[in-house]
């Protein structure tokens, strides 16, 4: 038992002979492995300063060659036909023909036979005010004319009896049946009845221009439209009083208002420094806020000649190349004036010529 155990107790013991041997052995292995490192750190930084006086002696020609090559190309804008650089504006749709339509005349408003987004032809009755002191008027004037006329056809034939009484004592008197005192009274009352039927006619002309006169003014009493068009507003109703011009109270001066929608056009006004850059005729491409994924063609109508001095703009007036119902009058509306293909082919142009002398100048340089 005794021996077991301390066979047991030198198992556990520690040789020290072995590691006193074996210690000075693994004492290089660090400094060994140092080194290793340190070598193949300076194996890379070698092989890096190489690569960096190598790569300038074969990467230098580039920038030229690049350079050239980008001044032979020409821009891609020439190719096409209408540029991406153009010039941009806003304003407003227009309408050319646009009319509140008002009575001539004072009256109270009868009836209404218009309404908002209604679409009127060229003289449609569109409201009728009170006529009745107009028609009698109208009547009167009639009835003057029957009047006069009456009275021209009795003068005509008092004139006839006449004529033919002193056409018969004048061969009486040559025959000596009649005395020259009964001649020249026939011949005064021939004179006398030709005048009454002169004073007579003009009567019944003057008849005539009153009566058309009256049914005029009564005409006046239905407001028709000027043109054809679209009813954007109706200003009366049926009682109010409506009268040409403003007299203040509750009376009216206007109707309705019309707009011919064949007549929409853009207003916009563009800096004047840059009006060189839009020429009448020129392509437009106009974009209203209301619908602002939809590109309408449009052209250049005229540049008013005249400029804006408080706000350095001239005013440019464009047409529409297509109606369409949804642009209305006094929408908001962007545009881009483009450059015409006859103009991108002479900028392609001098961009090519400049192109060939910046690469000759470049070849000149090189060599």
């Amino acid at each position: 038992m005794s021996e077991d155990k301390s066979k047991l107790l030198r198992s556990l013991t520690i040789d020290r002979s072995t590691d006193k041997v074996e210690r000075p052995g693994r004492r290089w292995l660090p400094l060994v492995a140092a080194a290793a490192i340190c070598v193949v750190g300076f194996a890379a930084f070698a092989a890096y300063e190489l690569g960096r006086q190598d790569s300038p002696k074969e990467t230098a020609p580039q920038p030229a060659a690049q350079k050239q090559t980008a001044q032979v190309q020409p821009p891609p804008a020439a190719t096409n036909d209408k540029t991406a650089g153009s010039l941009a504006a806003s304003g407003y749709v227009v309408a050319r023909r646009k009319a509140t339509v008002a009575a001539e005349i004072t009256g109270k408003v009868v009836e209404v036979f218009i309404d908002e987004g209604m679409t009127v032809t060229e003289g449609q009755i569109v409201a009728r005010l009170d006529s009745v002191l107009a028609e009698k008027d109208y009547e009167l004037a009639r009835s003057r004319v029957e009047t006069a006329d009456a009275a021209v056809a009795a003068i005509t034939a008092d004139l006839e009896d006449a004529t033919r009484i002193m056409t018969r004592i004048q061969t009486l008197s040559q025959k000596n049946f009649a005395t020259e005192a009964d001649l020249t009274k026939a011949q005064a009352r021939v004179g006398v009845l030709s005048a009454q039927l002169r004073q007579a006619q003009s009567q019944f002309e003057t008849a005539k221009i009153d009566a058309k006169r009256s049914g005029s003014l009564l005409d006046k009493h239905q407001i028709r439209a000027p043109f054809g068009g679209v009813v954007i507003d109706r200003s009366a109703q049926p009682g109010e009083m409506i009268s040409p011009m403003s007299v203040g109270g509750f009376t009216r001066t206007g109707i309705c208002t019309i707009v011919d929608m064949d007549s929409i056009e853009i207003e916009v006004d563009v800096n004047e420094a840059f009006i060189g850059r839009v020429s009448p005729g020129g392509p437009v491409n106009a974009v209203l806020d209301a619908y602002p994924d939809w590109t309408i063609p449009a052209s250049v109508i005229a540049i008013v000649p005249t400029a804006n001095r408080e706000k350095a703009t001239v005013k440019v007036r464009i047409r529409f190349e297509k109606k369409d119902p949804r642009i209305l009058p006094d929408m908001a509306v962007k545009v881009n004036f483009l450059q015409a293909r006859g103009n991108s082919k002479e900028n392609g142009k001098a961009n090519d010529k400049a192109g060939g002398k910046a690469n000759g100048a470049t070849k000149a340089a090189a060599n």
